[in-house]
């Protein structure tokens, strides 16, 4: 089976959900008092707009028409003053949209922050980085160009009515129709906004995987599969964000009809106006109204409402959504009676597509209560098979079982339990990490768990199970300690170390190793770090790239030059200490000095069939041999 992944397809867009209205109401309806103040500016605000037409009109029929340019300037003056008052109207809305808008932005932070801890939100960095802001700028655009449109529409028809009713005939149906055919674009702007925000997710989340798993990538030699995937998630949003503004053309349309053609039959009729009574002041008020006062206010209306608003729908819709059911918990799989532990078989499998197998038709059964210990050069991969076993990774070919049952099948992560190198620990008591995969552990039995991983030093420096954790504040080796003790409390009875105790000093990964074999009915597959742990095994896996080879410690010796070579022994006892042979031996690796020397720990670097180079500090002590990272 192949372990390609499916490129990642953006969510289909959907409409605005009514609970989401109903919620926005209710919000506002919480701040009615501020509603109430912002409507009062506004209204100040509006005076400008009144005054635009007006006073224009008068000044022209009481005053310049009218041979008494001193009243015409009066009312200009007065236009000039109803200014003033609107911009310091206007100035004093500010303070009412920011008491709506601040709210709004930290409910929605908290909203994500919450979503992203309880139900692992993996689109919460474009959520808080991106979307919240994107809601909070839109709130307040639309807040403002809201606002102002309604205000000004209502001060410029108040003096259409003032100047002449008969204005409203002729300068509101083209008005009407404009704003209809606007209002008619909303729906399809807001699931093209939509489909550029799911298209933006996907594109934030595959390249956060990407980045995360760039070495693997580069050493698997799947950068065009890779490149491939994530292109495909780009060209998608590039396709939405093409098909969003090809709908910004219908809001050009809508702005011309409402805000440009009452200006024609205005000017069409100014001579049935005139002959009906209509003065010329009246008809130039109009014109001004028209040009300005309502086509900028329409504008912004289309633009602000168009964008900001079809935006802050589906972010807020998006955002405050109920996470999706999270699928129950699968039953654990009882075991095929009389099956092995653990048994593979024919197992292939390689880090991308056209890169060489990691594993190449490997066959191996652990009967039940047994102890393997996995031995080989750095990057052959060991940690590659403990995922294997542990339902991480799937085979190109082949069959992992884990009692009986199919590693990646419903339930099957009960019968197993993997202990990385690099250990997790949570904030919280003591006591509330230990028991992360068994709530119901009793003291007696915690405290059981602890003395036989040796642990009990560790509970004793932090107060008992009761103590507060601060992860930050454990070495490396203590937090191994936990996640230790943690395993061995797990009802899972097939437990994988991988490189799980190489925190440890020797005697303290021993002890662990023991309590492990030592579990009632359990199985313990152990990725080793010390030549030690080899010596402790029923079994050892020895494995070089497609070459593997399964006996006891002796037998090994006897039997495989590589195995000699990881021991640091080549008379067969594994005891002595001395290099075991030339650089680009016939078995692919450059061993180090065995026990016993300044600085060795049994560590060897691969030169052959890995090619990996690894760099200064991998390891615990800050040599500059290499060491094994969570994929080998």
């Amino acid at each position: 089976m192949s372990a390609r992944r499916t490129p990642r397809r953006p969510p289909v867009p959907q409409g605005p959900s009514p609970a989401g209205f109903r919620q926005g109401l209710a919000f506002l309806a919480r701040r009615r008092r501020v509603l109430a103040g912002l409507a009062a500016w506004s209204a100040v605000e509006a005076a400008q707009t009144f005054a635009a037409g007006y006073a224009l009109a008068r000044a022209l029929d009481a005053g310049f028409l009218a041979g008494r340019p001193g009243t015409g300037l009066g009312w200009l003056a007065a236009a000039a003053l109803a200014v003033v008052v609107g911009a310091y109207g206007t100035g004093r809305t500010y303070r009412g949209v920011a008491a709506i808008v601040e709210p709004f932005r930290d409910a929605l932070v908290r909203r994500v922050v919450d979503r992203a801890l309880v139900d692992g939100d993996a689109a919460a960095v474009s959520r808080l980085t991106h979307q919240v802001e994107i809601a909070r700028d839109a709130l307040a655009g639309l807040v403002m160009v809201t606002r102002s449109f309604v205000f000004t529409a209502a001060g410029a028809l108040v003096g259409l009515v003032v100047l002449a009713p008969v204005l409203l005939a002729v300068v509101v149906p083209p008005l009407l129709l404009g704003l209809a055919l606007f209002l008619a674009t909303l729906r399809p702007l807001a699931r093209r906004q939509e489909a550029c925000l799911a298209a933006d997710e996907a594109v934030a989340q595959s390249l956060g995987e990407v980045c995360d798993g760039l070495r693997d990538i580069t050493a698997g030699g799947a950068e065009r599969g890779v490149r491939a995937q994530t292109g495909a998630l780009v060209d998608a949003g590039l396709r939405t964000s093409n098909a969003l503004a090809r709908w910004s053309v219908a809001r050009v349309v809508a702005l011309a009809v409402a805000g440009r053609l009452p200006v024609v039959p205005l000017l069409a009729a100014t001579p049935w106006l005139l002959d009906h009574g209509v003065s010329a002041g009246a008809i130039v008020g109009a014109l001004a109204y028209l040009t300005q006062s309502l086509l900028p206010a329409l504008q912004s209306l289309v633009h602000g409402l168009g964008t900001s608003g079809s935006r802050l729908v589906v972010v807020v819709r998006r955002l405050t959504a109920p996470p999706p059911p999270r699928p129950a918990p699968a039953p654990a799989v009882d075991p095929v009676p009389g099956a092995p532990a653990v048994e593979l078989r024919g197992v292939t499998f390689g880090y991308g597509e056209h890169a060489d197998p990691v594993l190449h038709g490997l066959d191996l059964s652990l009967p039940v209560g047994s102890r393997l210990v996995v031995v080989g050069p750095s990057g052959v991969g060991k940690s590659t098979l403990a995922a294997l076993v542990a339902g991480l990774l799937r085979p190109w070919s082949g069959e992992v079982r884990v009692g009986g049952v199919d590693a990646a099948a419903e339930g099957a992560a009960a019968r197993r339990v993997l202990i990385p190198q690099e250990a997790y620990v949570h904030s919280g008591t003591l006591g509330e990490n230990l028991r992360y995969l068994r709530e119901d552990a009793g003291d007696d039995e915690v405290v059981a768990a602890v003395r036989a991983v040796g642990a009990d030093g560790l509970v004793a420096r932090l107060g008992g199970l009761a103590a507060a954790v601060v992860p930050g504040e454990l070495s490396a080796g203590e937090r191994q300690l936990v996640a230790l003790v943690r395993a061995y409390l797990s009802p899972a009875p097939v437990a994988l170390l991988d490189e799980a105790a190489c925190h440890l000093d020797p005697a303290a990964e021993a002890r662990a190793e023991r309590a492990f074999a030592a579990r009632p009915g359990g199985t313990v597959v152990v990725v080793a770090h010390r030549a030690d742990s080899a010596r402790r095994a029923d079994r050892v896996l020895v494995m070089d790239g497609p070459r593997t080879m399964v006996g006891t410690h002796r037998d090994l010796l006897a039997r495989s030059q590589l195995y000699r070579d990881l021991m640091g022994a080549a008379g067969g006892d594994g005891r002595d200490s001395h290099p075991a042979g030339p650089a680009g031996d016939a078995d692919g690796v450059d061993p180090v000095a065995g026990p016993g020397l300044a600085g060795d720990r049994g560590h060897v670097v691969a030169h052959g069939p890995v090619r990996q180079v690894q760099a200064p500090g991998d390891l615990a002590d800050g040599g500059a041999l290499g060491g094994e990272g969570q994929h080998a």
